[in-house]
């Protein structure tokens, strides 16, 4: 089930004070960051799956479980296949199930499409796609939450956890984004993933390790496969590791998943623009992380960035409508709003008892109205003088533009590079810009 609506335009809008905004110039800059990176992702990881696992011999003939997640993972086809083909060499049968809670709408359908939107198919991997809503309780938490696995993993032979690590958006803790929540939410299916988030974020840094700890315990890992990813989007560490070793590695590839996060090299800013928002970016539609605009409330996320005014622009196509996040923007656009699918929104969202995402925002009929009211909406700010940056997402911004103001006190660092500018804003004749950042 869908839900688009068709929003009206905006008509009637009273706005005093407005012949006083104006676009300022703008730069393109580039962001330095630390650009180390595996070369051949795919050829390193077949390399480890074979040095690092020594009980290949154990596989033959078993139906073998492979995680896949809702996260972007640069060249995931590959590494899915990579470790596919090394199963099939040693003699087992693998096979797919998406491991994403309750994204895709919640329904198996929808989970099969966001993974064939990532490129992940049956005749990319070389495997079937296994996709059910189904899932079987086989544990409870100590406060008595019952703990779900996906019914096609449940009743294999054996089970991969393949994803990335990374931080969450909403908590702070050992185990954020990565094999162990996977374990815990991810394979849960819409009905696992429910009954976790009704405990709340404040609880997920005891009850992820001990619901991770739980599966292994009960349900037949074979090995994980984790991956972290630099400020480029592009993979910097793979690594492999047995049953006892998962939560280990969980720690310390989140520990080095920290140290390679993108940051701006500013903190404060009165708007900030992002072209686009999506699932494959973040949980959230963007990195809060980065923004510092956090859902929940955790001291942690304080001191990342201070803006006034964030405009979201766009969701992403693989995002398939789901514009989780859409409500921390401050304005968007009628185009933006007619491109969401509402239903998904709704369901990831109270799925994860977060329902004051659910909230809309104020939308203009375009991009060029839409920035004018956030800067409009700006408190004790000289407009002649906006601090304004525009990136197009929060996967991607060793490239963004910066106004002038925000120039001038970046020119001299020694981590940015100027890439060209100054030039005026670019609009077709309805308003919206005529090129994306690239």
């Amino acid at each position: 089930m869908s839900l688009y609506i068709d929003f009206p335009p905006v008509k009637d809008v009273l706005v005093q004070g407005m012949d006083r905004i104006h676009l300022p110039k703008m730069y393109r800059i580039r962001q330095k960051f630390n650009p180390e990176k595996l070369e051949n992702p795919s050829k390193y990881l077949q390399e480890r799956l074979h040095a690092d696992l020594s009980n290949q011999e154990d596989f033959r003939g078993k139906s073998i479980c492979i995680t896949a997640g809702s996260r972007g993972i640069p060249h995931a086809p590959e590494l899915l296949k990579t470790i596919g083909d090394a199963l099939k060499e040693w003699g087992a049968k693998p096979f797919l199930v998406p491991a994403m809670g309750s994204h895709g709408g919640a329904t198996s359908q929808g989970q099969a499409e966001l993974l064939a939107g990532y490129g992940i198919t049956e005749e990319s991997t070389g495997m079937p796609i296994r996709a059910t809503m189904e899932a079987v309780k086989y544990a409870q938490l100590s406060n008595g939450t019952p703990l779900y696995c996906d019914k096609y993993a449940f009743e294999s032979d054996g089970i991969v956890l393949f994803h990335k690590q990374k931080p969450h958006v909403d908590f702070r803790g050992p185990h954020e984004s990565g094999l162990a929540k996977m374990m815990s939410i991810g394979l849960g299916k819409h009905v696992g993933a429910s009954a976790f988030h009704m405990q709340g974020f404040p609880q997920f840094r005891q009850r992820i390790p001990e619901a991770a700890e739980l599966f292994l315990q009960k349900l037949p890992v074979v090995f994980g496969v984790g991956v972290v990813e630099n400020a480029y989007d592009e993979i910097c560490a793979i690594r492999v590791a047995p049953p006892e070793q998962i939560m280990e590695m969980d720690r310390e590839n989140l520990a080095l998943a920290k140290e390679r996060l993108a940051k701006f090299k500013f903190q404060d800013l009165d708007v900030l623009i992002l072209d686009e928002i999506g699932k494959e970016i973040s949980g959230y539609g963007h990195d809060t992380n980065i923004t510092g605009r956090a859902n929940g409330t955790d001291p942690a996320f304080q001191n990342i960035l201070s803006c006034q005014r964030m405009v979201f622009l766009g969701i992403t196509e693989k995002s398939h409508g789901n514009g989780t996040g859409i409500a921390e923007a401050d304005v968007t656009t009628l185009r933006c709003m007619r491109s969401i699918d509402w239903a998904a929104v709704w369901t990831n969202l109270i799925t994860a008892a977060e329902i004051q995402g659910c909230r809309m925002p104020m939308y203009a009929n375009s991009d060029r109205e839409a920035i004018l009211l956030a800067i409009r909406g700006c408190r004790g700010i000289d407009y002649s003088r906006i601090r304004l940056a525009r990136a197009r997402n929060t996967l991607e911004i060793y490239e963004i533009e910066v106004s002038e103001a925000l120039y001038e006190e970046l020119k001299s660092r020694p981590d940015i590079e100027t890439v060209e500018g100054p030039y005026a804003w670019s609009f077709d004749e309805a308003g919206y810009f005529l090129h994306p950042i690239k």
